[in-house]
């Protein structure tokens, strides 16, 4: 079984202070917490970003200040920016971070109803446009599914050269209106892809662990960090994104499961080396 590629969730675009004061919002803080989840284990860190005073923004100014302050302190760390954005966003404006020619991009697959009346749209046409874009830009996409149909949009749009093989999903598990978080849901999606893919398990809230288990025995990559949890366990909040990481270290321990460095996870996922 190849090694294990841990992703560090670091803060997403929901979560606040209020929910876990190690929730970073400044660059300061940002690097903080990548520096405790690359040196616990991470390869890869999934960028949001915020301004100082918590709000989410999907400016490339801000992106850049951010990812550079993360590569000074973790230098082949793996940052993959969000194109997630927020509710009303164009998809230019989503995009921006791509401009800077990360490695790596999310690509969401589908449209989402989280609650109320905030819906997360993704149009055909839009995740069309951001699979193009990501093809011009030699940046890899993630492929993140939050239900069995958006597979399905991918699996459709990569035939008609929208994403490239080998495809690389993050099955995102657990979160309102999307698929659940059992053991039956991972079996579907893990299931549903077709031979030669990678695929990374971000279970939501208490699905965190208990998949990242499922992930680990079947011979998939775990992502876990404050965007998708914020505690350690049941009812004791996290202190970092680094002990989340650890945990995830420690599960792949009990399983014979070694973690891949960097470097390995580059390999794994087709990406070139890092140029020195």
């Amino acid at each position: 079984m190849e090694k294990l590629i841990i992703t560090n969730c670091v803060s997403g675009a929901e979560v606040t202070k209020e929910n876990n004061p190690a929730v970073p919002y400044t660059v300061d803080e940002y690097v903080r917490e990548a520096k405790s989840a690359y040196e616990a284990g991470a390869s890869i860190i999934h960028l949001h970003v915020r301004y100082d005073d918590g709000k989410p923004t999907q400016d490339k100014d801000r992106f850049k200040v951010i990812m550079d302050a993360i590569r000074k302190a973790c230098p082949d760390v793996i940052i993959q920016p969000s194109t997630g954005g927020a509710v009303g966003m164009t998809n230019d404006e989503r995009l921006q971070p791509t401009e800077l020619n990360p490695e790596m991009a999310t690509l969401d697959c589908g449209t989402m109803n989280f609650g109320g009346d905030d819906v997360f749209e993704n149009t055909e046409n839009t995740i069309k446009y951001f699979g193009q874009k990501m093809i011009e830009r030699g940046i890899k996409p993630e492929c993140e599914v939050f239900d069995k149909s958006m597979i399905e949009m991918c699996l459709r749009l990569a035939k008609k050269g929208y994403v490239k093989y080998p495809i690389h999903w993050d099955f995102v598990m657990g979160v309102n209106g999307g698929i659940g978080g059992e053991i039956r849901d991972f079996t579907f999606l893990a299931g549903s892809i077709p031979a030669g893919s990678t695929y990374t398990v971000a279970g939501v809230g208490r699905y965190e662990f208990p998949l990242a288990a499922m992930a680990i025995i079947h011979g998939g990559h775990v992502r876990v960090g404050f965007e998708d949890n914020v505690y350690l366990s049941k009812g004791v909040l996290a202190k970092s994104n680094g002990e989340l990481v650890a945990k995830v270290v420690r599960l792949a321990n009990e399983f014979g499961r070694e973690i891949a460095t960097p470097a390995e996870a580059r390999q794994i996922l087709g990406l070139a080396p890092l140029k020195k």
